[in-house]
């Protein structure tokens, strides 16, 4: 029986020009995505940073009608031995190193040791992470209200229960214990919550076959956690450097800066030159040299971390 063949039916095809439409529209949505965002960082960092760098280019008081053009002489007067600025700057960044240096093992460590016990299927275990994560939705203003009264040496509560005066605020060293201690506490939980979602994402089968092994637990520890927490750690350490470098209010509100500002920091200096000095040139070149500094330091931290990758 023969068969008889139909032709295929012709598909319609698509309008003139509406690929080429289509294609178009995909193209440009991915930035109309982006636009909000676009403006608001244009808005709120690219001019106000643009702006900041034209008024350390000047002699500037917003008081005064005329802003003078001083160039870089802002940025060389901070490296001139014998002027205005340069030694309390330099001092004051002194300051910043020291609290640094000192605050961020603790807000290394310390968060990490609590993540490992608080990621284990305790009773409670949302309870504690609640605990530990809650003094860090507190201001600066309440912690260091708080600080100050606990430590203060007069009145605080801890020389009453001491029987002696410690001068926690008033004198060295204790006033970078109490601004070191008062830190760790206050932002201890932000820190903990990385790190235990860095856990999650570390395959148990690792620890199974470390067990099967003979690991023990510092060696699962040491080439299980460590190695699976490596990204989560640079972050960690990155963005602890920038916070503590970038301190303020835990000095203002409980040292003042005392004593003799040796806990002045940089932030402190600035804001002082800056807001009651009304030198907003200086203030401003000031803003800089420590934001190159910091972006050195992160990408120095980055380098060194990619590296151990390796």
């Amino acid at each position: 029986m023969a068969v008889e063949a139909r032709p295929a039916r012709a598909v319609d095809a698509p309008a003139a020009g509406s690929g080429g439409t289509v294609r178009r529209h995909a193209t440009f949505t991915p930035y109309l995505f982006l636009l909000p965002f676009g403006v608001l960082f244009v808005g709120f960092v690219v001019v106000p940073a643009g702006y900041g760098l034209w008024v350390s280019l000047h002699d500037y008081n917003y008081l005064l009608p005329g802003k003078p053009w001083t160039g870089l002489g802002n940025y060389l007067d901070l490296f001139t031995p014998d002027s205005r600025d340069s030694g309390d700057f330099w001092k004051s960044m002194l300051a910043t190193g020291i609290f640094t240096v000192f605050s961020v093992p603790f807000l290394i460590v310390c968060p990490l040791g609590v993540a490992l016990l608080l990621n284990r299927a305790v009773k409670g275990r949302g309870f504690f992470r609640a605990v530990f994560f809650a003094p860090y939705v507190l201001g600066v203003a309440v912690v260091g209200l708080l600080f100050r009264f606990v430590l203060d040496p007069n009145i605080g509560l801890v020389n009453n229960y001491l029987g002696h005066a410690v001068p926690w605020t008033t004198d060295l060293p204790w006033a970078w214990i109490s601004l070191i201690g008062m830190t760790v506490w206050w932002t201890l939980g932000f820190n903990a919550v990385i790190y235990m979602a860095g856990l999650q994402d570390i395959s148990p089968e690792l620890y199974e076959a470390a067990r099967v092994d003979g690991a023990s637990r510092w060696d699962e520890f040491r080439n299980v956690t460590l190695p699976g927490l490596r990204p989560v750690l640079a972050f960690v350490t990155t963005i602890t450097i920038l916070a503590s470098a970038n301190m303020f209010g835990q000095s203002f509100l409980l040292t003042k800066g005392a004593p003799a500002n040796e806990t002045r920091t940089a932030i402190m200096y600035i804001a002082e030159t800056g807001l009651v000095n009304n030198r907003q040139g200086m203030a401003a070149a000031m803003s800089y040299v420590l934001a190159l500094i910091l972006m050195a330091v992160s990408v120095l931290n980055l380098r060194l971390t990619q590296r151990r990758e390796v």
